[in-house]
């Protein structure tokens, strides 16, 4: 009798358990084979599904089959926990001498039991073992059964035995590698990228299956990065017969985007990038990408920045030089919620959610833009749809656009996984800004290339862009927004644009307000986190076009305009914060020096709320100290606030304000992130707490919490879920995923999406919800907004009151 692993939707065809099991060990082995662990990722594709060998599974999924509206009772099946079992039981018991074995059943039969949930904890707040649960406590009765199925119809037992033999030597090879390294630091990685590969392999094989195809052509990206450094090389040298091609700014810039070229030929690493404002960083940055692609073959390119704002805007100029719309993908969020909840019981069958869970969402195209929340989510978030990346970053050319941004709180985190990419997954990693962090001025260090910098004489470069001055208003007193708003109208005498940017959503709606009901002749635009992309990108485009006209304007926005917007006006108002924010919206300004010198005034807004906001709160107050410096000695810092000396000052003093905060603080644990994922045995409290209790030590090499660690992390505090909004497309995209699709049409669907989502923070969900302002559709997979909680100004509305509804459609 055949066994079965699926049975298709539209005809009941069968996948057998070794067809899966073979294919997916296939797949597993060309992924892994990437960092030099095939057999390490082979062996828990060959073992993830063997306990589908039962006739327990068999009747569950025919019953289901007979009776579509009324399926058995969900959650019966264990069939994910066999294959970590019979790891431990050959090789983490009895008379097995090989540590490297026994490290290798932890790891790769980790990843096995969690392939339904996430990576399970080894030692847990509770000081029980989560893992020696499942593979040594449960009871499974059909499990000899399971085994010998799987050594007859899969492989033998000796070719199995030779097999893990092979992945053993991998394991002992790999922990041999960068010596100064914990070990424990490196297996948490090499547990999260088989995770990764094994997560993506199966579900990528059961979406084939499901959609009938036998496998899908690889993209040549060698040939593609080929075409496309040749459309690049034809727009730069594009550039040099304009009329303005000689101007010492454009010289300047071409030189710049030379020494990117000559940088891509060193071996790859972690280098910086520090082109100032305006200095042409995306296409230097690009030129670098492609050439050291080309050079040393790598797989994708990806961007990595701070805000969703700059995606569209970044992902567009790219797709219009390189003049290819389907080979860059933009990522900007989860549309679909990914729980930590184990859907174990959902396998084999293909439901609605099944189909979310397949749809195409690996990071495998040959251009990438995505966001730092995004990236971070990969290494360190729950639930597997992140983690299903993570092998995608491997053989890579990854460059961070204003790196400065990484939360404080992640600082250490973000160095470690950048470190594993350059040390074990031969990818190469840019740092781009024009306000380079101390990013080694942490315990984490970042393992950066000696002579990382790109550009050369950067002091020399910096005053020649030098394009605004920075007057601080800060330093004399505070502005309410009435105050502000006469200080604005006194500019738009002088000047044709203002450009204001403010801390907080709130004050940047009161002084919109304020300024719509006082300057009737004036267009006034608003920009926030509470619109959309699609709606924000509109307003962008009302804004450019206003500015190319020359006509009057005035712009009022949150730090979201502030990194990497390509827009231009005469002046700018920024809210008192950290020198990068300043640097960065000075970066907003006569961005292309056509008006000399324009001026950027610093006020302190007295009405912004930061208690909720520590980063701006502490980035103000040690901005305020250096500029209070710099009034009372001119020498100081090199004289100006955004001088080298000042940026060193300055991250120096803020991370030192966030000393107790850069390893991932978890208040209700009292614990570090880092200790739950990386601490040896001697500095965990958990095994020391658990050691006293028991009386002996816990029978592991691996002692880690790394499904704790994923529960409590957020890259943004409080950020809860992403909805999608009824702007535009927004309502027809969630009427569409909401009907019966093909696993492709989902694909499609959720990549339109990423347009019309927005983040929702604790408070608004909880006010969302108690004023009937949010739906959950697909079981609680998705979310969206009704029409009444998002405006066509100000985007979301908690109070759910707008009338979008009568004004759009």
């Amino acid at each position: 009798m055949n066994s079965i692993a699926h049975i298709r939707e539209r005809d009941n065809e069968i996948q057998t358990v070794e067809a899966h099991l073979i294919e997916v060990k296939e797949l597993a082995e060309s992924i892994g084979e990437k960092i030099g662990v095939k057999h390490l990722t082979g062996l828990a594709g060959m073992l993830h599904d063997f306990g589908k060998y039962t006739e327990e599974f068999r009747e569950y999924i025919m019953e289901a089959v007979r009776n579509p509206d009324s399926p058995p009772k969900r959650g019966s099946v264990d069939h994910s926990t066999a294959g970590g079992k019979l790891l431990y039981d050959f090789f983490h018991t009895g008379g097995n001498n090989n540590p490297y074995k026994g490290i290798l059943a932890e790891v790769v039969g980790n990843a096995i039991i969690s392939h339904h949930s996430f990576l399970q904890d080894f030692l847990n707040p509770e000081l029980q073992s989560d893992y020696l649960n499942r593979v040594r406590d449960k009871g499974l009765p059909e499990f000899e059964v399971s085994k010998k199925q799987f050594f007859k119809k899969v492989i033998n037992e000796t070719d199995f035995h030779d097999y893990v033999d092979k992945a053993a030597y991998e394991l002992e090879r790999f922990l041999l590698e960068k010596i100064e390294e914990s070990n424990q630091k490196k297996l948490m990685f090499l547990s999260k990228f088989i995770f990764s590969t094994l997560i993506d392999a199966d579900r990528t094989n059961t979406r084939l299956f499901e959609e009938d195809k036998s496998n899908e052509p690889l993209t040549n990206h060698k040939e593609l990065f080929q075409i496309y450094y040749e459309r690049l090389m034809d727009k730069m040298n594009s550039f040099k017969k304009q009329k303005n091609a000689n101007t010492p700014i454009n010289l300047l810039r071409r030189e710049m985007s030379d020494q990117c070229e000559k940088s891509a030929e060193k071996p790859s690493g972690i280098y910086t990038l520090s082109i100032p404002t305006g200095g042409g960083k995306t296409l230097a940055s690009l030129r670098y990408a492609l050439r050291h692609a080309k050079l040393y073959h790598k797989q994708r390119i990806i961007y990595v920045v701070p805000y969703t704002t700059i995606i569209e805007q970044n992902a567009e100029e790219v797709r219009q030089i390189l003049k290819d719309k389907a080979n860059i993908l933009e990522h900007h969020c989860n549309v679909v919620e990914d729980s930590n909840d184990n859907d174990e019981s959902q396998d084999g069958l293909i439901s609605v959610q099944q189909k979310l869970k397949l749809a195409k969402d690996n990071w495998d195209s040959p251009i990438i833009f995505t966001t730092m929340v995004q990236f971070l989510d990969v290494f360190y978030a729950k639930g597997s749809r992140n983690i299903r990346r993570l092998h995608n970053l491997s053989e890579s050319v990854i460059i961070f656009d204003e790196v400065q941004k990484v939360p404080v709180s992640c600082v250490s985190l973000f160095n470690d996984a950048l470190n594993f990419l350059k040390a074990y997954c031969n990818s190469s990693i840019v740092l781009c800004t024009a306000t380079q962090p101390a990013l080694d001025f942490v315990e984490n260090k970042l393992d950066i290339n000696t002579d990382a910098e790109m550009i050369d004489n950067l002091p020399q470069v910096i005053e020649a862009f030098k394009r605004v001055n920075i007057i601080d208003i800060a330093s004399n007193g505070t502005f309410n927004t009435e105050k502000l708003a006469d200080f604005v109208k006194s500019k738009m005498e002088e000047v044709q644009s203002v450009l204001i940017i403010l801390n907080t959503k709130s004050v940047v709606r009161n002084l919109y307000n304020l300024l719509k009901e006082q300057e009737e002749q004036i267009p006034i635009f608003h920009l926030s986190t509470s619109m959309c992309a699609a709606h924000r990108n509109e307003t962008l485009s009302k804004v450019r076009q206003q500015l190319n006209e020359g006509n009057k304007i005035i712009c009022i926005s949150t730090q979201l305009i502030e990194a990497g917007v390509d827009i231009s006006f005469d002046c700018v108002i920024r809210s008192l914060a950290g020198l990068d924010s300043i640097a960065q919206a000075a970066g907003r300004c006569n961005r292309h020096g056509e008006k000399g010198i324009q001026n950027v005034y610093i006020i302190d807004h007295a009405e912004e709320n930061l208690e909720r906001l520590k980063e701006i709160k502490i980035g103000k107050q040690v901005s305020r100290r250096i500029l209070l410096d710099i009034a009372r000695d001119k020498t100081k810092h090199g004289g100006q606030i955004l001088s080298k000396q000042a940026m060193e000052r300055y991250f120096q003093e803020y991370y030192t304000e966030f000393s107790s905060d850069l390893n991932y603080f978890i208040p209700k644990l009292k614990k570090e992130m880092t200790e739950l994922l990386t601490a040896p045995k001697g500095k965990s409290s958990y095994y020391h707490a658990n050691k006293q209790k028991v009386g002996e030590a816990i029978p592991l090499f691996l002692i880690n919490s790394y499904k704790t660690a994923a529960e409590n992390f957020r890259v943004i505090d409080n950020i809860t879920i992403s909805v999608i909004v009824p702007y535009k497309e927004g309502k027809n995209i969630i009427a569409e995923l909401n009907s019966n699709r093909t696993i492709e049409d989902m694909t499609l669907l959720l990549k339109q999406a990423q347009q019309y989502t927005i983040n929702l923070y604790a408070y608004e969900k909880d006010q969302l919800e108690k004023n009937g302002g949010l739906v959950s559709y697909l079981d609680g997979k998705i979310f969206m907004l009704k029409e009444g909680a998002y405006n066509e100004e100000f985007g979301l509305n908690i109070n759910n009151d707008s009338q979008l509804g009568t004004l759009m459609y």
